[in-house]
């Protein structure tokens, strides 16, 4: 009876060791918490008082990103390409999320959205308020413009990617950047940003680069109010092309847009 009752003994203090455990593992998880959101408060009341002396909420675009920065002011948008939209020549994979340029083109049917003039071709996604973000692998050799554009900007005849013509978006080409503004503003870039994150603030009429290889500024290009409906827009150039593939990410397929 003796060495049953201590086995018994032992297991009530294992058992109540373990309950002593949890508990314990739930004190350190809700400090972890607090510190985390501790953390993100300070941040917060930074970033009040730098809009308290007059700075305003753009002056963010001009800083260095932070781990977790954009989580805490943007929601990232998970992006696919629409394949309605693309030019003859770019043909589109990895889920319609990699666009590639071809010399020889389709055979595609007739179709309103898509564009003959240039290589261009647009999200699925329709953007109509909130603060959105989303990556895209540019490469290292290629030439592309990245941005945004109206719905129903031209696909046929003369199309100039400017704001007035319903675009806003940045250049790469011949080893140079450009903002598409009237007339392009050339622009420095010290280190080649072989992935680019776009940031778009509908609200406020703007839309920022960030260089995700030093997380630098690249450019910000500002509109005062959408007034519409918009889509992430891309395009190659034939004669420097390589692909570009928008990066999906767990905190993007959380926030699809259709």
């Amino acid at each position: 009876d003796q060495p049953r009752k201590e086995d018994d003994q032992l297991r009530k203090e294992n058992d109540q060791l373990r309950i002593e455990n949890g508990k314990l593992q739930n004190e350190i998880d809700e400090r972890k918490a607090q510190f985390k959101n501790g953390q993100t408060i300070l941040k917060l009341k930074a970033w009040s008082q730098y809009c308290a002396e007059g700075k305003g909420w753009r002056g963010w675009q001009k800083t260095s990103l932070y781990p977790d920065w954009r989580k805490e002011f943007f929601q990232a948008v998970d992006i696919t390409l629409d394949p309605a939209t693309a030019h003859p020549s770019l043909f589109l994979s990895e889920g319609n999320r990699r666009v590639t340029w071809e010399e020889k083109s389709q055979d595609l049917p007739e179709d309103p959205q898509r564009f003959y003039s240039l290589p261009c071709v647009l999200g699925h996604q329709v953007i109509t308020t909130g603060r959105w973000y989303w990556e895209v692998e540019v490469g290292t050799h290629g030439a592309w413009d990245l941005g945004i554009c109206r719905p129903h900007v031209m696909r046929k005849g003369r199309v100039c990617i400017k704001p007035e013509d319903g675009f806003w978006a940045l250049r790469f080409y011949k080893q140079e950047y450009w903002a598409l503004t009237s007339p392009e503003t050339k622009l420095t870039v010290k280190v080649h940003p072989a992935r680019v994150c776009i940031f778009l603030e509908y609200e406020e009429g703007s839309i920022s680069f960030y260089n995700m290889v030093d997380k630098s500024h690249i450019h910000t290009l500002s509109q005062g109010a959408f007034g519409g409906p918009l889509k992430p827009f891309f395009r190659l150039w034939p004669s420097e092309s390589e692909p570009l593939t928008i990066c999906p990410g767990p905190e993007a397929a959380q926030n699809p847009l259709y």
